[in-house]
């Protein structure tokens, strides 16, 4: 008998490669790791969720406090008289409340103090001095 008349393989002495149980065992794995995939993503999406949701959360609740301390403030009349006086120049009776008011606009401070006034600025009305100032942009620009 030669060597290929007992069944082939086994008379050469080689295995296969990969074994049915191999095979069956890399398919339930892949199998596995198919079905799992999209639980597992969907679950870190939602841990994800739930992080962004608790810092909210949190933001809320400390805007939560801060209008609490502003209510509490309120409640005070001392702050109550004090926010009266500065924001609506309001007085007891027989006081006499005023505001300085400057009476040097240019010295004003802000994004044109130290620039004199236009010429006809006081005197011209609003849309006036908006078109005036159109017109000079526009011929500017030829």
């Amino acid at each position: 008998m030669s060597g290929r008349e007992g069944g082939g393989r086994a008379a050469t002495g080689r295995r296969p490669r990969i074994t049915g149980r191999a095979a069956v065992l890399a398919l339930v794995f892949c199998s596995l790791v198919a079905v799992l995939a999209y639980p597992t993503r969907q679950f870190i999406a939602q841990r994800a969720q739930i992080a962004q949701q608790q810092a909210a959360a949190r933001q809320a609740q400390a805007q939560v406090e801060v209008l609490r301390r502003e209510k509490a403030r309120w409640q005070d009349p001392a702050y109550v008289e004090a926010q009266a006086r500065e924001r609506l120049h309001y007085g007891f009776p027989g006081e006499t409340p005023f505001s300085a008011v400057d009476p040097d606009p240019g010295a004003a401070a802000g994004p044109s103090a130290g620039v004199a006034p236009q010429p006809g600025a006081v005197t011209q009305p609003w849309y006036d001095n908006m078109f005036e100032s159109l017109n000079r942009a526009d011929s500017a620009q030829h």
